[in-house]
């Protein structure tokens, strides 16, 4: 209904604006058609963004207008800036002019007329959705206080049936459990909510038996969700459901956004490695002997082993030496970091400070071993000194950059606050907030800041 709106607009006001013109005025097709698709699709992004697409109904009808005011003013502010780009002749401006006010108008009146429906019609029709909460005080009010904030073509929450006699509470409770197929009876009722808590004394099969048998839609609230989690959900395998619970906020969609990113910088990568090869390899060899790349075994997603590569910049003995300067690890808990650590060669003190020694590393990127923004890939030592609570750091792909790295990471000397954001970049991962990070990282890296 909002993209025929604009559309609408978009037609309307190109007859307001050029009905009575000759045919020198008229705008190029080209231009009205994009024109209207560019906000057509900006909105959608935008309106969406502001919760004008969300199942929840607005909170009043002054706030809908304000959402709606703001997003059109966001459509039309780059749809401006777009015509000052491609230089626009001045006759367009009474075009986008007449659009944005048609827009923000009809617009307004769409919403409008959804919105009283919605709060009103709806709930006064005569096929008002029928539902009846199963369950104890706590999960049926919670539940029942959902509802009403729900949108819909109209529903209404009938009343609730207790677990047991000592659940029943004055108000809205019709029964107990053991009443359900009398109630299913006696009261015109389309679907059925249970809202169990997990007592194994309450045995739903039989209820969902009577569901099935009287044709009455029948709503499951798993047990394992407490208020405030959002991390399951429901997926279909082979026309068999599966009930899921996810540990990260990754998803097929931003996988896929996040490989090809991948893609596209590790490639980059490449090239930048290729062309700085000669000059830094000549720099590791003249100031110490051994390769110029340094392979170390890391673990990488949910434990899986693979070569981590980077220019060299310790001495080709620094394993055998590490166990010996563990005292002086200036990290709290399972990593080992040294600020002035001996076993670093004068080129790879540089190659560190300018970060050059990590480029190597988008050929792990390239591999698919790690990604350009994640966690930071330990070493097997230090995973056999995690603690259960630590391991969900590697349930992703590790990264050459990260929310650690952007943050200051020679200053954080506390293992588990290293833990704590990298948990926080896995729980509100967005593929833009990728972005953002990579940014952040070129100006963290420009200004030598965190290297050791």
């Amino acid at each position: 209904m909002d993209g025929l709106s604009l559309i609408s607009a978009g037609y309307v006001a190109y007859y307001l604006t050029y009905s009575n013109a000759n045919d020198i005025l008229t705008m190029s097709t080209n231009i009205f058609s994009g024109s209207v698709l560019l906000v057509l699709f900006i909105n959608n992004y935008v309106m969406g963004k502001a919760g004008l697409y969300s199942d929840r109904r607005s909170k009043s009808l002054l706030n809908l207008y304000w959402s709606i005011t703001k997003c059109i003013s966001i459509d039309f502010t780059i749809l401006m800036a777009g015509r000052f780009v491609l230089n626009l002749s001045e006759q367009y401006r009474i075009f986008f002019i007449y659009f944005y006010l048609l827009s923000l108008l009809i617009l307004l009146l769409e919403r409008s007329i959804i919105y009283f429906y919605a709060s009103s019609m709806a709930l006064n029709s005569f096929n008002l959705r029928k539902i009846l909460v199963v369950g104890n005080m706590e999960r049926g009010r919670l539940v029942t206080s959902m509802l009403e904030k729900q949108l819909s073509w109209g529903h209404e929450v009938i009343g609730r049936l207790a677990v047991n006699n000592q659940d029943m509470e004055n108000g809205n409770t019709l029964g107990t459990i053991d009443q359900l197929p009398e109630i299913l009876r006696k009261f015109t009722i389309d679907e059925v909510l249970f809202t169990l808590d997990g007592d194994r004394s309450v045995n739903l099969h039989p209820c969902l038996d009577i569901c099935k048998k009287m044709g009455i839609t029948a709503r499951i609230l798993p047990a394992l969700w407490q208020p405030g989690q959002h991390i399951f959900s429901v997926e279909i395998c082979q026309e068999v459901p599966f009930f899921i619970m996810q540990t990260v906020n990754f998803n097929a969609t931003g996988l896929l956004y996040k490989r090809m990113l991948d893609l596209i910088g590790s490639t980059v990568g490449m090239i930048i490695l290729v062309l700085i090869y000669p000059f830094v390899a000549l720099s590791i060899k003249f100031n110490s002997s051994g390769t110029v790349f340094f392979k170390q075994k890391r673990i990488g997603k949910n434990g899986r082993l693979f070569n981590l590569y980077k220019f060299r910049t310790i001495y080709m003995d620094a394993e055998q030496q590490k166990h010996k300067l563990m005292e002086k690890n200036e990290m709290n808990g399972a990593m080992f970091k040294l600020q002035k650590d001996p076993r670093i060669t004068k080129t790879g003190r540089w190659l560190r400070n300018l970060s050059i020694d990590e480029i190597p590393q988008f050929f792990n990127v390239l591999k698919g071993e790690m990604s350009l923004v994640g966690t930071r890939p330990p070493t097997v030592d230090e995973v056999a000194h995690y603690q259960p609570e630590h391991l969900k750091r590697i349930c992703a792909k590790p990264g050459i950059t990260g929310l650690w790295q952007v943050s200051g990471r020679n200053k954080i000397k506390d293992f588990e606050k290293i833990v704590e954001l990298d948990c926080q970049y896995l729980d509100h991962w967005r593929f833009f907030d990728d972005i953002k990070l990579l940014f952040k990282t070129l100006w963290v890296v420009m200004q030598r800041k965190g290297a050791f």
